[in-house]
Parts: C-alpha cells; structure tokens; sequence
C-alpha cells in the first residue's frame, strides 16, 4: 500500500493496518525461523510498510487540532 492510499484512510484504518502488517511481520518471522520462507526480502518489505504507516498516523495525530 502506497503513502497516498494511506493518507486517505482515517486513524482507526490505519491502527488496522498497524496492527495486521505486525501480524503478517511475526508470520513471516515464524517462516523464516523454520525455514520456510523463500523471499526474505518480504521481512523488510513488511517492516518499512509498518514504518510508513505509523509514521502517518503520527502525522495526523500531530496534526488533529487540540481540545
């Protein structure tokens, strides 16, 4: 998923998605661990995608006004 289709979503969608790309990143270890996994290069994938997403909801945070 790219920056753009993620600044789009509100910050409940991208706490999902926090949370299924950590999912996904722990099976991915899990498949690596007994491997089985055959493109490691998915590891970091997944890992730079969690980065990207909570980088935005972070900016959208910051961004919220205060009360």
């Amino acid at each position: 998923m790219n920056t753009a289709e993620l600044r789009q979503k509100d910050e409940a969608a991208l706490q999902a998605e926090v949370k299924s790309l950590q999912k996904a990143h722990f099976n991915l270890r899990m498949q690596k661990a007994t491997q089985q996994l055959n493109n490691t290069a998915t590891l970091g994938e997944t890992r730079r995608a969690i980065a990207r997403a909570k980088t935005i909801l972070a900016q959208k945070r910051a961004s919220a006004p205060k009360e």
